[in-house]
């Protein structure tokens, strides 16, 4: 179990909100190239072991933000017996918002039922990553189509739940210019069926595809400023945390800027104010600017730092 806090935006407002990950049977297709969660799975939690996580975990706050590494509406992770004591117990806690996870086959009648008896409201998140079938299908290997994700947005929005995109920027395999091009793109296709996208620059997780192609210098993880275009051209409330934003495995630029930008986008996130984006300059931008272009004519990346 692992928790900690963080500001969220709640209806244009700044709230303080509380972050749990609880150790669950895991993800249960886990075949995504660039993920390793599910390394994190507990075999032996129950329904027990995971209530007991939540309340040691649990702070009062505006909003809770509960992550199975997983799906929140699998059973097999979290008992709808132990998401209705959660819910009961957030609801005379007096949260504002549950945010969870799931994949789109967990989205069923039955589940939406469930989000419609609950008196709390609830934010369900998705990771569709882009929307392009054949990026998805064959190079993520995330196990669903664009039409699953829609018919699963829809029916959330309709039982009344907000719906959160999540988009990656920079599958394997892809260079700078293209992910970039995909993820614009993505952002347009998504924004009718969701209320908010959470853009995901791409990490490098132990045993993982993406760890392989990155330790033989033939994936570079995605330059920040490539985050920032991207930012910029989102109609829609659109959020992103740079994990590991400034270190080899993670979302970088020279290392000399990339607290600036890091703290930039963190800033925007939480204020939809594009001016911090607008703000953000250094000598790197030339660099990352020939890497557009030669990392699409090389199919590798041009600068490996």
């Amino acid at each position: 179990m692992k928790a900690w806090w963080e500001k969220e935006r709640l209806e244009d407002e700044i709230v303080d909100c509380r972050t749990i990950i609880l150790s669950t049977a895991g993800c249960k297709w886990r075949r995504c190239k660039m993920c390793s969660y599910y390394l994190e799975a507990n075999p032996k939690a129950n329904s027990e072991t995971i209530l007991n996580e939540f309340r040691e975990a649990y702070e009062k706050a505006d909003v809770v933000k509960i992550f199975t590494s997983g799906s929140f509406f699998d059973d097999r992770e979290v008992d709808k017996e132990v998401r209705r004591k959660i819910y009961e117990f957030l609801e005379k806690e007096g949260v504002k918002k549950l945010v969870v996870e799931s994949r789109p086959e967990f989205i069923t009648e039955e589940v939406v039922k469930e989000i419609q008896e609950a008196k709390i409201a609830i934010e369900v998140g998705i990771g569709v990553e882009t929307s392009n079938d054949w990026i998805r299908e064959k190079i993520i290997n995330k196990g669903f189509t664009f039409q699953e994700f829609k018919r699963a947005a829809s029916m959330l929005r309709e039982a009344g739940s907000r719906v959160k995109a999540y988009l990656l920027l920079k599958p394997p395999l892809l260079s700078e210019e293209e992910a970039i091009k995909d993820a614009i793109q993505s952002v347009k296709d998504v924004e009718s069926y969701v209320d908010v996208i959470s853009l995901n620059l791409m990490t490098v997780h132990k045993n993982t595809l993406v760890e392989k192609l990155w330790s033989k210098k033939l994936y570079r993880p995605p330059w920040l400023w490539s985050a920032v275009e991207v930012l910029k051209k989102s109609k829609i409330e659109t959020i992103c945390d740079p994990v590991a934003g400034g270190k080899s495995r993670g979302p970088h630029n020279c290392y000399d800027c990339d607290p600036e930008f890091v703290e930039a986008i963190k800033s925007f996130s939480l204020t939809q104010d594009k001016s911090y984006l607008e703000e953000v300059e250094c000598d790197c931008e030339e660099l990352w600017e020939v890497s557009l272009k030669g990392e699409s004519l090389a199919r590798l990346p041009v600068f490996v730092f």
